[in-house]
């Protein structure tokens, strides 16, 4: 985690604020402060947020709001985020009730009056998906068409291959697992977490045994320990049936 916030740090070194694309790169370094923060040890989440909200109070930019509304969004699921065994729950099994509405209602606030400048970046994109999971009771009543046609914006502004893997998912939640798989064949298999987005699709349209399969493979590219814990039970949910 060290090496990888050195080497964010470094985009930054000597820059102002002043020049172009100086903010760009600042958020580009918050952001992955803030999910460093959530994945590693230590947590650097919180810091982040605060950092960001600093920012917002000094510079007048849509994008540093936008930024900040999807920190308080994917931050608001931070206590559901983990069993009491510290297992990692994914979203579509995670507990809502634990959300924090005070957080899901701060950023849907900040994120309108962002999206109401008409100036929109990734970061709001980004924000806009995650208020629309944050909006649903379930994963079933998330409106999974809109978080397709927001998936297209962030591609548009950033073509982030998480962001393509991702709108494979909405696209099987939206039109089928058939359609998600269809989506998915058009990527790059090589593409960090390509086998676990496969392995859902699988199981979604009914295939166990290859989904089992592709959990397994998954689980041995996982990044870190609670994400490969968390696709090896996957798969042996699956052949245990």
């Amino acid at each position: 985690m060290a090496q990888r916030i050195s080497r964010a740090k470094s985009t930054i070194a000597g820059s102002r604020l002043n020049r172009p694309g100086g903010l760009s790169s600042v958020l580009t370094t918050l952001y992955l402060v803030f999910n460093e923060g959530h994945s590693g040890e230590v947590d650097l989440a919180a810091e982040a947020i605060r950092l960001t909200r600093t920012l917002a109070s000094m510079i007048d930019s849509a994008e540093v709001d936008g930024l900040l509304a999807l920190m308080l969004l994917h931050h608001a699921r931070r206590d559901a985020r983990f069993g009491a065994d510290g297992r990692l729950i994914s979203l579509a099994d995670q507990d809502r009730t634990l959300w924090d509405q005070r957080l899901i209602v701060e950023g849907i606030e900040i994120l309108q009056a962002a999206l109401g400048r008409d100036e929109l970046g990734q970061y709001q994109a980004q924000a806009a998906i995650a208020a629309l999971h944050a909006d649903a009771q379930t994963v079933e009543d998330t409106d999974w068409v809109q978080v397709v046609e927001w998936y297209d914006e962030v591609l548009k502004l950033n073509e982030s291959p998480i962001a393509s893997l991702n709108r494979a998912v909405a696209i099987g939640e939206a039109d089928g697992p058939v359609a998600g798989l269809a989506e998915l064949g058009r990527l790059d298999e090589t593409l960090p977490r390509y086998f676990a987005v496969e392995a859902h699709l699988r199981e979604r349209a009914g295939e166990d045994e290859a989904a089992a399969k592709l959990y397994v493979e998954a689980a041995a590219k996982a990044s870190n320990l609670a994400e490969r814990d968390h696709l090896m039970r996957q798969a042996a949910r699956l052949n245990s049936r």
